[in-house]
């Protein structure tokens, strides 16, 4: 792989392109090459080489008659669950085999209005269910710093094509870690925006009142750059919400000093690994002596997070999903003689093991005789963590964690431990169940050189805030 600038941050395209329109067709010609060296990665499930050179075109015509949008040569991948327009989205799943998008989601839809190329659809976790994108109708995914080992999911796909210079940027989705998960193992930044903050208009669902459209990319500027483009309003989505979207890329600086809360029980978890423990702690350190207030908080509620999230979630996918049957779209199971057929065999062969697993969990808690004691507790616990954690950043500005307790395990670890992977999410749930924006960076590595990532939560809508400081915190730390 060419070692092109332009391909490690969008900030440093901008600056050469107004003055040599003609050298975006030769970045998306790298990003395509990279994409076919790196072929076993199998990042993409699909690309659209064609399309994205005649968008290059168009756009460096635009260029020369400077009229082009604000996002003009930032070469973008779509997670498997983003629609876009006249193009096949599966949701790496079997049972969406066949279906075509009519329309693009609104995110989608307004980076293309800024003059984007997209290259191409990544791979993920069958409908955002896994936190290792080994649960794919196309196969798992490898991370590029060592193929044997996974990239983090569900949007692992979109993490190693960025993490590979397939692309600069890619739009994936967090449920309750899934951008800021991968975006650890890979060694880059991943941003989960408020719930609300972008709309979530053509994006498939797994759990509706968690899903988050997020953003993965080599720095902090190109994750301003895009937020500031794809939230806001919508009238295609009710809970998108109408607050005003700042200008974030003119506020990525921190001159304050801050106040900053580290929750205890999470440095003391017993199966957080030693390095991701002391390099957490390191960056506090480096915070203390540049002036900032750094505390220690009990958060007895940690150990609750995960079992609520899955609680959830799983009650939610098994409504969402139950539209997927083989009668209107997708996948059909043939030589079937009866309406239950149907329904049985399209399903057992469409779905793959996990979100299987995740159905018939959901279907559980919400059946009559573990509703209250499952679903009402569940959402009981939802709001008292949310409480607590706004509680907390009535006095804190940002809340730090580790963002996973341990590095990239190994490709079939699953198997010899099939929790491995849930408890994977123990640190990023807490910001899914709230609705709190909450960004990975970058946070050095392990004595195996595999990424570590520290995660940052800010109160609601404070996306510019967590981006200045999540700079400002990179330039301390120098982990970049």
């Amino acid at each position: 792989m060419r070692n092109f600038a332009e391909l490690s941050s969008f900030y440093h395209l901008q600056a050469s392109l107004p003055q040599a329109p003609q050298r975006l067709t030769e970045v998306v010609q790298q990003c395509y090459a990279n994409i076919s060296q790196q072929e076993k990665l199998n990042a993409f499930v699909r690309t659209y080489p064609e399309e994205a050179f005649s968008q290059a075109a168009q756009i460096a015509q635009k260029l020369q008659d400077q009229q082009a949008g604000k996002l003009a040569g930032l070469v973008v991948g779509l997670k498997d669950l983003l629609c876009y327009q006249d193009h096949p989205v599966q949701a790496s799943s079997k049972i969406l085999e066949g279906f075509v998008s009519q329309f693009s989601a609104t995110a989608v839809q307004r980076l293309l209005e800024e003059d984007v190329v997209i290259v191409g659809h990544q791979n993920c976790d069958e409908f955002g269910m896994g936190s290792s994108n080994e649960n794919s109708a196309f196969g798992p995914v490898r991370n590029a710093i060592d193929p044997t080992r996974v990239p983090g999911g569900s949007s692992g796909g979109s993490a190693v094509a960025v993490q590979a210079h397939m692309c600069h940027v890619s739009l994936g989705t967090d449920t309750g870690g899934s951008v800021r998960q991968p975006a650890s193992f890979c060694g880059i930044v991943g941003l989960k925006p408020t719930y609300g903050r972008v709309s979530r208009h053509g994006m498939v669902a797994y759990a509706s009142s968690f899903d988050t459209i997020g953003i993965l990319a080599q720095g902090i500027y190109d994750c301003a750059a895009v937020l500031e483009v794809i939230a806001g309003a919508d009238g295609y989505d009710s809970t998108a919400s109408k607050k005003p979207v700042p200008t974030y890329t003119n506020q990525l600086h921190f001159p304050k000093k801050a106040k900053i809360a580290y929750l205890k029980e999470a440095l003391e978890y017993e199966g957080l690994q030693p390095e991701i423990r002391s390099n957490t702690m390191e960056a506090m350190k480096a915070l203390q002596q540049a002036g900032h207030q750094v505390e220690g908080i009990d958060f007895p509620l940690l150990e609750y997070a995960l079992p609520t999230y899955y609680v959830l979630t799983t009650a939610e996918a098994s409504s969402n999903l139950a539209r997927l049957d083989g009668v209107r779209y997708g996948y059909r199971a043939p030589l079937t003689s009866n309406i239950n057929e149907l329904y049985t065999q399209t399903r057992s062969a469409g779905f793959g093991k996990e979100v299987q697993k995740r159905i018939l969990l959901g279907n559980f808690v919400l059946g009559s005789s573990h509703y209250e004691d499952c679903f009402i507790q569940a959402q009981k616990v939802r709001r008292l963590i949310k409480d607590k954690l706004q509680v907390i950043l009535s006095t804190y500005d940002f809340i730090i964690l580790p963002t996973t307790p341990h590095t990239a395990w190994e490709i079939g670890y699953d198997a010899h431990d099939p929790l491995a992977m849930y408890w994977a999410d123990v640190y990023t749930t807490l910001a899914s169940i709230a609705g709190l924006p909450a960004i990975s960076i970058p946070n050095g590595q392990d004595n195996k050189n595999l990424p570590i990532g520290l995660q940052i939560i800010a109160n609601s809508f404070e996306e510019a805030s967590l981006l200045g400081f999540s700079a400002h915190l990179l330039q301390l730390t120098k982990k970049v």
